[in-house]
């Protein structure tokens, strides 16, 4: 298979349309017939890297690229950045105000899960200039 590419624009505090790029994605794969293991990964990852471009991004941006080796995916955002990576890797540390948390997101397991459930993880953050998550699933582990 060649390579495929979409970008995706996550529009920032818009909870109604977290999970369209992600769903999009799953269903792409789906199609390809990558396995169901790889399409459930990806489909977590990307799914929780939207809801934090959402609630800390601003919004933001999603490249993915698919081969017949791999799922890669870009997440950028021109947000707050993060000052402590590490204390934001930790489940359930979150900054996400009250009115995230009534809504049932901001649990803290937005990065956890996206290291969780992707094979290659990467955070690159910088405090008033954004944050890029990069992250990559093999269709073979």
């Amino acid at each position: 298979m060649s390579g495929l590419h979409y970008t995706y624009q996550v529009p920032g505090d818009d909870f109604t349309r977290a999970g369209e790029a992600s769903g999009a994605v799953k269903g792409t794969l789906k199609k390809l017939g990558f396995p169901p293991e790889v399409v459930r990964k990806v489909s977590i990852a990307m799914y929780e890297g939207e809801i934090n471009l959402v609630i800390h991004g601003g919004g933001g941006t999603i490249d993915v690229d698919i081969d017949g080796e791999k799922v890669h995916m870009v997440l950028s955002d021109h947000g707050p950045g993060i000052p402590d990576i590490a204390k934001a890797m930790e489940e359930g540390w979150s900054t996400a105000p009250d009115n995230v948390r009534s809504l049932g997101f901001g649990a803290g397991m937005g990065l956890p899960n996206m290291k969780k459930y992707s094979d290659e993880m990467k955070v690159e953050s910088t405090v008033g200039e954004g944050t890029t998550v990069t992250m990559t699933v093999y269709l073979r582990g």
